[in-house]
């Protein structure tokens, strides 16, 4: 989606699935709990002892850096970050670059948060490797690190806050399309950064799907790369239906990409003709369902996505928790959670948005 690129449990269920605020193209260019599965499995559990019964520390400073500040999907997810974190009495940051592909930007402002002794970092990676060095520097400085919609490698944080299962996205998002396009016909796909975690995943398990038997007349003829930028992305959808004039559908896994690609089909001679799918949320995608430019599409809720984060930060951060599996905590009206393999923390399912349902959503 870029997701631009976001629950567990029930409500999280819901709103995860779909329209994954992706709008941002920070949303969809995250990681999920199969991409540290598959990349991190390795990943080693803290050794720190956890007391489950700890109050929650006072006068903790939790700082949210997003992939990209003032993207919308990252808006959304951590104002849900910071309604979590100050309602248990905690105070709440956001700092971060003007753009999504600003790696040495979010390096710089690690280092500078460790400098301020902030409690706790939230950090949405640009690159999964990139980071580490400055982001194990803050742990040994005793920050913890909460990775959350895309991850670094699992060795460089003590937990990841996963959207939902990248399989479960990956899978679903072909799944989607073929039905959409009658299982037959060229189609594209439209990422965000070409180092996004999280896309990179989830187009490896779009490209599994794509092996199985039943989709043996869908032929994968490229995959683009949109830098969730709005303008790019549309440049790019242009491009592709220059490039193959018989394609059939697009699948866009961020919501700045996907809104920017239905922005395009909506306006041309392809609307209705040539399908489109991906995440994105309700509130960026809902004029295209109506006007029947796209049929479909999922994500989850970013916000409680952020409010995720920022309950697992202040965990981690008063000793409740420490990342290691088996472990659990309360993350207020979310419910509780359960940590998984390589200190994973899935949210819930993807919903899928369309005509039936996408009235009923506000994000």
């Amino acid at each position: 989606m870029s997701l631009r690129t976001a629950p567990a449990r029930r409500a999280a269920a819901a709103v995860v699935a779909v329209t994954a605020l992706a709008l941002t193209a920070a949303a969809c260019g995250g990681t999920t709990k199969k991409s540290t599965d598959a990349a991190n499995s390795s990943a080693p559990a803290s050794s720190a002892s956890a007391n489950p019964s700890a109050a929650s520390k006072k006068g903790l400073t939790i700082a949210y850096l997003p992939k990209q500040v003032n993207n919308p999907y990252f808006t959304i997810s951590d104002n849900g970050g910071r309604k979590a974190v100050e309602a248990l009495g905690e105070k709440y940051k956001e700092v971060g670059t003007n753009s999504g592909t600003d790696t040495a930007g979010q390096v710089s402002y690690v280092n500078t948060l460790t400098q301020q002794q902030v409690s706790a970092i939230a950090v949405s990676a640009q690159d999964p490797g990139a980071l580490c060095t400055a982001l194990n520097q803050a742990r040994k400085n005793g920050v913890k690190v909460v990775t959350y919609d895309s991850d670094t490698n699992a060795s460089c944080r003590d937990l990841f806050v996963s959207q939902a299962s990248a399989e479960d996205l990956g899978r679903t998002e072909v799944q989607l399309m073929a039905k959409q396009i009658g299982g037959k016909g060229q189609i594209a796909i439209l990422s965000a950064a070409q180092t996004a975690t999280n896309q990179n995943t989830w187009i490896g398990y779009m490209k599994d799907e794509l092996k199985k038997p039943e989709y043996k007349d869908i032929q994968l003829v490229k995959v683009a790369y949109g830098n969730d930028d709005a303008q790019t992305s549309f440049q790019q959808t242009q491009g592709l239906l220059q490039q193959y004039p018989n394609l059939k559908g697009i699948i866009s896994p961020t919501t700045v990409g996907i809104k920017a690609a239905a922005q395009y089909l909506s306006g041309s001679r392809y609307k209705g003709k040539v399908q489109l799918t991906g995440l994105g949320t309700p509130n960026d995608m809902r004029a295209y369902v109506n006007n029947g430019t796209v049929q479909g599409f999922e994500l989850w809720d970013p916000a409680k996505l952020g409010a995720l984060a920022g309950y697992a930060a202040v965990a981690l951060a008063s000793g409740q928790i420490t990342g290691a599996a088996g472990q659990s905590f309360t993350a207020g009206d979310l419910g509780s959670f359960t940590i998984g393999q390589d200190s994973v923390v899935v949210l819930g399912k993807p919903t899928v948005f369309d005509k039936s349902n996408i009235g009923q959503f506000n994000f």
